[in-house]
């Protein structure tokens, strides 16, 4: 009966020591026992023994030890996955193998912990109206937005559209109100952790504004002023190629434009963001004959995946089509998912 129990003990302590095997020591003094999940931005997330899962600043850990390898990069580029051990103040160790040996690194040094791989991440918004009575409208407007950050690169690609019709009360007929769509990619190298690389397009249609396509396609440079969870800013400056025809016989126009053009976001509170871009196209040989499109738009979440919007998108156009306005003006309010 005693040699039962003594494995059973013996049993519980092994995997208490497979599933609570690292060490973090404070430099108050503290010390914890756990999991090192991971450690991005400063702040490492360690399952404590005790007190369950917490975020330590990176800045407060004296040392810190693995039972298994992790993966750990450093400031100077430095990529490793193994365990690592603790050593004194303010450093940790790893042990030799065959394509390493013994070395001791700076904690401060330490830029990320087990990093979140890459992925793509998006939202998905869909606007509906319909009124019955003295008027009969109907109305759909959707968007979506994707995204994918590394470490060198940025990948994002976004599309609108929006249709509507309503009925003529003298003829009874259906009449087109809205009836447009557009797509924009852009594609972000970073040179350094601020300076990028851009190349981007866009392809919009409007029935409406007898716009039978816009094409524009450009390249540059732009800088990452602010990216953090709660702003971003970058501005970009560079060439594009700007095409546009038109359906009702207007002559259609090729350009060689500049692109200027910033984009900000913030978040105004935890479930609230404000989301504002920017991009002026003046022609090379005419100034004064431009394209400018910008949107701000508000975010609120409902829950962690749902989410309502509400944004405006104003155009303008130095030379549309003979008839049309210059500036167009479209807003859209509706409800979204995030994934």
């Amino acid at each position: 009966m005693r040699y039962r129990i003594s494995i059973v003990v013996v049993c519980l302590l092994l995997l208490t020591q497979i599933i609570y095997g690292d060490e973090i020591l404070l430099k108050n003094g503290d010390r914890l026992s756990g999991k090192i999940q991971n450690l991005v931005d400063g702040k490492l997330t360690f399952e404590a023994e005790a007190a369950g899962k917490v975020t330590i600043n990176l800045s407060d850990i004296e040392t810190l030890s693995s039972d298994e390898p992790i993966e750990v990069n450093l400031k100077d580029k430095t990529v490793f996955k193994q365990k690592i051990s603790s050593a004194e103040a303010g450093r940790f160790a790893i042990e030799g193998n065959e394509t390493t040996k013994a070395q001791e690194f700076v904690v401060a040094d330490i830029v990320s912990i087990n990093p979140p791989k890459p992925k793509w991440t998006g939202d998905i918004a869909v606007g509906i109206t319909s009124t019955h009575g003295n008027t009969k409208t109907e109305m759909i407007s959707a968007n979506a937005n994707f995204s994918k950050r590394t470490e060198k690169d940025r990948m994002t690609l976004s599309t609108d559209y929006a249709k509507g019709e309503q009925e003529d009360p003298d003829t009874g007929e259906d009449v087109t109100i809205e009836d447009w769509w557009r797509v924009k990619g852009k594609y972000d190298y970073f040179l350094s952790k601020k300076l990028y690389a851009y190349v981007d397009g866009r392809y919009e249609k409007d029935a409406v504004a007898n716009l039978d396509r816009r094409v524009i396609v450009g390249a540059g440079a732009g800088y990452q002023w602010i990216e953090s969870e709660i702003m971003n800013f970058s501005s970009e400056l560079g060439l594009a190629s700007l095409y546009e025809k038109y359906d009702d016989g207007t002559d259609s126009n090729s350009d060689i434009t500049m692109q200027v053009g910033y984009n900000f976001d913030r978040k105004l509170r935890k479930d609230i963001k404000f989301v504002h871009d920017l991009t002026y196209y003046p022609r090379i040989d005419k100034f004064s004959d431009y394209y400018l499109t910008t949107t701000a738009g508000v975010r609120a979440d409902l829950t962690e995946k749902f989410f309502m919007t509400f944004k405006a998108i104003l155009n303008y156009d130095r030379t549309p089509a003979v008839g049309a306005h210059r500036t167009d003006v479209k807003y859209f309010f509706g409800l979204g998912y995030r994934f």
